[in-house]
């Protein structure tokens, strides 16, 4: 059988590396499975790509669709007119698609359209927030998907009030009485839900031992334990100047003038250069603010693993700092992975301003929560999906 890969953007590339090292294992093993990578050039900026190919092992895609740029209509309008065109091109058994980036949702839309399985992994995250592109993304996703990947019992029951059908007796982990009672009733065909774990935590593991000290280490003379890493992106944070200027007064006058380290989204820096002027600038408006440009993915996490904290509205980070044990301040109004907050070292403290204190003073004074690892984030959750495709394809 043949498996479509989509990539499209910097967090599908962490998730995206394990599956192939899976389905290339299982080929070795005597299966019957191949793949082709499919990428849509959503993220089409060297750092936000390319490195993340060569550090995580990814051979090079059998297209580059060439998306990037536009509006959130446009770029998902010219990935869906070319991944059509390609799709034609290349039949295949199974699309699979991870996480919820604009190329994800395309590409889902284009393969149903085109009578071809959906794969979803990742499946059944929510915010529940509409705002959001992402949610959007994910929403769509599932509704089309045949196959569903999740990476936590919260996902499943998602998916479950949804209308999907658990799988792989699972059934015992859900409460039975959030089943809706026409489940079966449901009209299309049901689709199946698998919990296997986080594929991005599979990449973590395969590469901690590899993470690479970055040339900031040594210009700052970092000392582990003793910086703050801050990443900051979301709409919600960064597009409004005076709300911008309050959360960043919060954050450098409360982490007792340890340094900063701040990979910045390209977007961001527009943002910022705007309300601050250039790097000298702002280096002395803020002393302990160090932009730096966006990281590889083997540098970044030398850092997290090593700070005492990290600063974020990301979600996927929430996820690596859980498993490294790193205390995890999200500057969010909600989260798709609750399980990061609940089982995790994320704690999530909206986005107000004010709320950042009480929670660098709780830092340090040393009362951060130990946290744990969620159930299944064991670095497995790639094999268990192919070794599931290959059992429904009998390859």
């Amino acid at each position: 059988m043949l498996i479509t890969l989509i990539a499209g953007a910097r967090p599908n590339f962490m998730k995206i590396a394990p599956i192939i090292r899976a389905i290339v294992a299982a080929e070795k093993a005597g299966h019957d499975i191949h793949y082709r990578l499919v990428h849509t050039g959503q993220h089409y900026d060297k750092n936000m790509s390319d490195t993340f190919f060569e550090e995580l092992g990814i051979p090079a895609p059998d297209v580059n669709l060439g998306c990037g740029g536009g509006t959130q209509a446009e770029q998902t309008a010219h990935i869906m007119v070319e991944f059509e065109k390609d799709l034609m091109a290349h039949p295949t058994d199974v699309v699979l698609v991870v996480g919820d980036v604009t190329s994800t949702m395309a590409c889902s839309i284009v393969a149903k359209k085109l009578n071809t399985k959906v794969c979803h992994v990742e499946a059944g995250i929510r915010s529940w927030d509409l705002t959001m592109p992402e949610e959007i993304n994910r929403m769509v996703t599932d509704s089309l998907a045949d196959y569903m990947f999740t990476t936590s019992d919260v996902a499943n029951r998602n998916l479950i009030r949804q209308g999907a059908e658990l799988v792989e007796g699972k059934k015992s982990t859900v409460e039975c009485d959030i089943l809706p009672e026409d489940k079966y009733a449901y009209e299309r065909v049901p689709q199946c839900v698998w919990h296997v774990g986080n594929v991005m935590i599979d990449t973590l593991m395969q590469h901690r031992a590899e993470f690479r000290r970055p040339q900031i280490w040594d210009i700052l003379q970092l000392q582990e334990k003793q910086f703050i890493v801050m990443t900051m992106h979301r709409p919600a944070n960064v597009d409004e100047e005076t709300h911008l200027k309050a959360l960043m007064a919060q954050i450098i006058t409360n982490v007792h003038g340890l340094p900063i380290v701040f990979p910045i989204h390209p977007r961001t820096a527009k943002i910022f250069y705007n309300l601050w002027g250039d790097e000298q600038q702002l280096a002395q408006l803020f002393p302990n603010l160090h932009i730096v440009a966006p990281l590889g993915y083997l540098e970044f996490n030398y850092l997290v693993e090593r700070a005492k904290a990290v600063v974020t509205d990301s979600g996927g980070i929430t996820e690596e700092t859980t498993v490294m044990g790193v205390p995890c301040i999200t500057l969010r109004d909600n989260t798709e992975r609750p399980e990061t907050c609940t089982v995790g070292t994320n704690e999530l403290i909206g986005t107000r301003p004010e709320a950042i204190k009480p929670a660098l003073d709780k830092l340090f004074a040393g009362e951060w929560k130990k946290g744990g690892i969620p159930a299944l984030w064991d670095g497995h959750a790639a094999e268990r999906i192919v070794n599931i495709i290959c059992k429904i394809y009998n390859v």
